[in-house]
């Protein structure tokens, strides 16, 4: 189950970074449903929560206003792979036979391949359809889902197994309709 929720929690680092680390902080500090051992043990830490949330606050805040939303989006373009980087290890350490730099490289293609997504293809698509006016809206969705499916990836891991089959079969079926819309012209 650990691999599930490892995959979970870093595909939602790729739509805000700190959302998915607080959730492993929060469950490691005070449930039994994730246990850190070192290194990642220091996300349990008060200061590293302190920073998370002041982190989080700043992310949620510049995300709305615009033309700085496209900032924190280059930003965040270093910082939302790292982060789940970071939550796939941590979560996946459990797994003896899952290597570090492995569970390092999955994480960073989960998030980097969520966020490239998002700022590459959705946002510049709602900018331009929306002339901007979409991007908060759909700013608190990518907040909500992260904070669900992190949520979820801790709880109920199969869930999100499932979920990120569904999506990816959806995603690669649209890809293929379109390819053929393409190719008949």
């Amino acid at each position: 189950m650990d691999i599930f929720t490892a995959f979970g929690l870093s595909a939602s680092a790729g739509l805000n970074a700190y959302i998915p680390l607080l959730v492993v902080a929060f469950t490691a500090k005070f449930t039994n449903l994730i246990q850190l051992s070192a290194p990642w043990k220091t996300l349990e830490s008060w200061w590293i929560i302190g920073v998370l949330v002041v982190l989080s606050l700043i992310e949620f805040f510049a995300d709305k206003i615009p033309a700085i939303n496209h900032v924190n989006d280059l930003v965040q373009t270093i910082i939302r792979p790292i982060a789940g980087a970071i939550v796939f290890a941590s979560s996946a350490s459990v797994i003896t036979k899952v290597h570090p730099v492995l569970a390092f490289a999955a994480g960073i293609l989960v998030a980097g391949s969520v966020h490239a997504v998002k700022s590459l293809a959705v946002r510049p698509a709602v900018t331009a359809t929306t002339g901007g006016a979409g991007n908060i809206p759909v700013s608190i969705m990518e907040d909500l889902v992260s904070t669900t499916i992190s949520i979820l990836s801790v709880i109920v891991p199969v869930l999100i197994a499932a979920v990120v089959i569904l999506v990816t079969a959806w995603i690669l079926f649209r890809w293929w309709k379109k390819s053929n819309q393409i190719a008949n012209g």
